[in-house]
């Protein structure tokens, strides 16, 4: 069995079990409170015996978790004040990612990977507009056309406008005003930096599920400062990342410790606007990953913040300090400490208002999956570095890192764009020179056009046997690749 992982002190030990890490968890509490602390102290711990962390570090200063911790008062203190005998600083092995390719090696995605539903949301598109994307992937997917970047997208929301009268009887209606605001959307996603993400090498999910030579898991940090300001981009990728690792992980059953953890900071940015039938889709591969053996671990101001079909799931709990100034902070106030197991030696929402910085309401899952007893305690310092390192030192982890040069140089495959462009060449070509009306075609080139039409059909038959092989999961995207 392997052993429980101290996380804070108040009266006792806090401790959350390695066995019931993948049954979720919530680090909520206001501005300034504590909860990218707890964050590092959490991924420090996992990390220790063994578990990869995969983290969003929003506001750029979690690359410290890679070097040793020493020369910060406040650490100190903390350290004689919980009486830690054994404390030492220590880095952990980290893997910095960036989808812009500055900060980290390049997190890449194909757009048939992502699928409709993700990228719907992506676009902001309305019901009408997405069933017509929706229309369009599968299309591409039936014809065997692989759509692996935003240009492939475009070529083919063209080819399939340009074509809406031929595939009506068998996709359905195709509203040319929709193609219109599906090709405004991708502007505006290129406008945002969107086109780094689609293209390939796409990443290979085994590279986040990696531990190093002693044996500790891996810490592997998105840069997001920069992708936070086009927040739809940011939910929707830790969304497919997280839709990814539920299509492409076998089930597992009951571990003595979680395959892999998920953090999802910012969390409100993955429910904001969300529509009723993603939630619910949400909600199911929350629900359904754990069998697979990751733990997720949402990191927001509010626990509100949260749909309370997935707020039920969350069963290991961080609360730190909420404000209570107006009567809809009050309600939240109320709402947190609801969701505690109570304690009758304490009142929580008292408590939750007088917890200072670095303080927090804590209850984990025992030994039956029941949630333990909340208690007011202090978190536990971090090992390693409270704040950024210097950029210097990150290249330096980046060149030393195991994946350097396995996504640094972009490949622009043949796919949908070439394809298409390809075909409207070609049926330009083909098209016969105006004859005077007394002519009449000649037999040969009649048997030409026919013997063209039979292999151009073969073609498209076998396209389509390709298409109609590929799945596509809960959230729309592609089983694997």
């Amino acid at each position: 069995m392997t052993e429980s992982l101290i996380i804070a002190k108040g009266r006792c030990d806090l401790a959350l079990l390695p066995q019931m890490a993948n049954r979720h968890g919530l680090v909520a509490g206001a501005t300034g409170t504590g909860k990218t602390v707890t964050l590092q102290v959490l991924a420090e711990n996992f990390s220790r015996i063994g578990v990869p962390v995969f983290m969003a570090d929003v506001k750029g200063d979690l690359s410290g978790i890679s070097q040793p911790g020493g020369n910060n008062a406040k650490i100190a203190e903390r350290v004689k004040l919980l009486n830690l005998s054994n404390f030492s600083y220590q880095g952990f092995p980290t893997v910095f990612w960036d989808v812009f390719g500055q900060q980290g090696h390049p997190v890449r995605t194909t757009v048939s990977e992502m699928g409709p539903l993700l990228l719907g949301r992506l676009l902001n598109l309305n019901e009408t507009q997405s069933s017509v994307l929706s229309i369009v992937f599968r299309i591409a997917d039936d014809q065997g056309l692989l759509l692996l970047d935003l240009k492939d997208l475009r070529s083919m929301l063209q080819y399939v406008g340009d074509n809406a009268a031929k595939y009506k009887t068998e996709y359905g209606n195709i509203s040319t005003a929709s193609i219109g605001a599906i090709q405004r959307g991708l502007v505006a996603l290129e406008e945002q930096g969107a086109a780094r993400l689609f293209s390939e090498p796409a990443l290979n999910l085994d590279d986040f599920i990696q531990t190093d030579a002693q044996g500790r898991g891996v810490i592997n940090i998105l840069a997001a400062d920069r992708l936070l300001q086009s927040p739809k981009l940011y939910a929707t990728l830790l969304l497919w990342l997280l839709s990814e690792l539920f299509e492409a992980l076998p089930e597992v059953g009951d571990r003595d410790k979680p395959k892999l953890v998920f953090f999802f900071d910012e969390a409100h940015l993955l429910f904001e606007d969300a529509p009723e039938a993603l939630l619910d889709k949400i909600e199911q591969v929350v629900r359904l990953v754990r069998s697979k053996g990751v733990g997720i671990y949402f990191v927001t101001q509010n626990p509100l913040d949260i749909p309370e079909k997935v707020l039920g799931q969350l069963g290991n709990r961080v609360q730190h300090a909420l404000r209570a100034f107006t009567p809809s902070d009050q309600k939240a106030v109320r709402a947190a400490a609801q969701t505690f197991r109570t304690n009758p030696e304490l009142n929580v929402e008292e408590a939750i208002t007088q917890l200072e910085v670095g303080q927090a309401l804590v209850s984990f899952l025992d030994e039956k999956g029941s949630p333990g007893m909340v208690e007011k305690a202090y978190i536990l310092p971090p090992r390693s570095q409270v704040g950024p390192i210097t950029p210097e030192q990150r290249q330096r982890i980046i060149r030393e890192s195991a994946v350097y040069g396995s996504y640094e140089k972009e490949v622009d495959r043949e796919s949908a764009y070439e394809i298409l462009k390809r075909r409207a060449e070609q049926s330009a070509k083909d098209q016969p020179l105006p004859q005077p009306r007394t002519a009449r075609p000649a037999p040969a080139s009649r048997s030409q056009t026919v013997a063209e039409a039979v292999v151009k059909s073969a073609a498209r038959a076998a396209a389509g046997q390709l298409g109609r092989q590929l799945m596509r999961g809960l959230l729309g995207s592609l089983f694997r690749r």
